[in-house]
């Protein structure tokens, strides 16, 4: 490594600590959930940053938010990046470091061109999608949903907040609403943290996301009576959070049943009228099942739906089972597998194949152009928790490596086959 790397390092974790103070709470994360105050004001600092580096921000209309450098005009963009939003007092490493990642290898390449280093077949985009938690507002993914055409412009901004606050009023005073749908992809690439321990367990250093694992996501209504909770008989009661209080224990059962190859969770419980004397008469939740291979979770889905009519019968409930969202295993493109791996060998890191479980920004990407994907390790796997950490010597070798990427990238070694690949209409 050379004085110039270590200077800017060290420039990238200074800006990571700055990044860090926004939403901060006070056991080391931050909660900057989508739109919310806290997002508000780091993507205004996150805006100064690029344009203090010679970067023209943009937003499209759901608020994706660019920094555009255009290196050769009218050709499209390699789009590299993740997210800022968070979870409830969540890690500040999860998306937020792609970003800033993604942000600082882009100003390396900047220097580079501007030195005559690098010949740029495309242009650059920095990206910090919108809503990728999912949060605030369900579901997850929305921000890069919109911009790959999964989901419409007019679904993701009519979605509300438990307040009832939609999409489009949460963003209406923030200038962060464009009028266009971004810049033109013709590539993708995005780091990010592992958020499990398989990278830390091999003691490797890059993960090279080969595929994603499939998942099955659930809003499940339980619907009861609603009752006294003290003089009501027993048996007379069709208790709601009873039923869903089964369904939860039913889904852990469930993952016991596949070890290490299902997961599965509740992560969202609403209950009402949600009193001390009441029993309630309506439960919603949100379940999803996930596993790397689609056979499990075939006959796991057909199993939940078997314990579905058990629960409805044991507490004179009554369900109603909706499949909000899914995805079965896909791949990432292997030649930009191969790039990854390449990028790490050239920089002598340990590297290893791995597949994702959770869902990412580039699992939209990667559906309409050429993607790369790499993982740096999640100490002791904690992630969506103030614990969630990442050393920094992971953290500016992952650095190292989106940078190679990207620069391959934009050099056009990754170019799609076709130009069919890129049908986006530049904003």
């Amino acid at each position: 490594m050379d004085a110039n790397d270590i200077t800017t390092d060290a420039a990238f974790l200074a800006d990571f600590a700055t990044m860090s103070e926004f939403g901060a709470t006070g056991d080391g994360g931050v909660d900057r959930q989508a739109a919310s105050a806290a997002d508000i004001e780091q993507r205004r600092w996150f805006a100064g940053l690029l344009e203090s580096h010679g970067f023209t921000v943009e937003y499209d209309r759901i608020a994706n938010q660019f920094g555009l450098l255009e290196l050769v005009p009218g050709a499209p963009y390699v789009i590299v990046g993740s997210h800022m939003d968070s979870q409830p007092t969540a890690g500040k490493y999860d998306g937020a470091y792609g970003v800033l990642a993604a942000a600082h290898s882009a100003f390396r390449l900047k220097e580079a061109w501007e030195q005559g280093a690098v010949t740029p077949a495309y242009n650059l985009a920095v990206v910090n999608w919108f809503n990728e938690e999912g949060s605030r507002f369900a579901p997850s993914m929305m921000g890069s949903s919109v911009y790959t055409g999964k989901m419409a412009l007019e679904t993701a901004l009519a979605v509300t907040d438990h307040l009832g606050v939609t999409v489009e009023q949460a963003l209406a005073d923030t200038g962060f609403v464009g009028a266009g749908d971004g810049p033109q992809a013709v590539g993708c690439a995005e780091i990010h943290i592992e958020q499990g321990r398989l990278l830390e367990n091999a003691k490797v250093t890059i993960g090279l996301v080969t595929a994603t694992w499939a998942a099955s996501k659930y809003r499940i209504v339980i619907n009861g009576e609603q009752a006294h909770s003290g003089a009501t008989v027993m048996e007379d009661r069709h208790d709601a959070l009873l039923g869903a209080s089964l369904l939860v224990v039913a889904a852990r059962r469930l993952a016991d049943r596949f070890p290490g190859s299902l997961h599965t969770a509740v992560g969202q419980l609403d209950v009402y009228p949600n009193s001390p004397v009441v029993v309630a008469s309506r439960v919603t939740l949100l379940l999803d099942l996930r596993s790397g291979d689609e056979a499990v979770l075939k006959e796991a889905d057909e199993i939940l739906a078997s314990a579905i009519a058990e629960i409805e019968a044991d507490a004179k409930v009554s369900v109603d089972m909706n499949l909000s969202h899914s995805w079965g295993i896909n791949p990432y493109q292997p030649e930009g597998v191969d790039v990854s791996r390449s990028s790490a060998e050239a920089l002598g890191l340990s590297h290893m194949d791995i597949m994702t479980v959770a869902g990412h920004d580039s699992t939209n990407m990667k559906d309409i152009v050429p993607t790369v994907m790499l993982f740096v390790p999640s100490v002791e796997g904690i992630s969506h928790a103030e614990g969630e950490y990442t050393t920094d010597e992971d953290l500016v070798a992952g650095l190292a490596v989106i940078a190679e990427v990207t620069r391959r990238l934009v050099a056009g070694e990754l170019a799609p086959a076709t130009s069919d690949s890129t049908d986006k209409e530049l904003s």
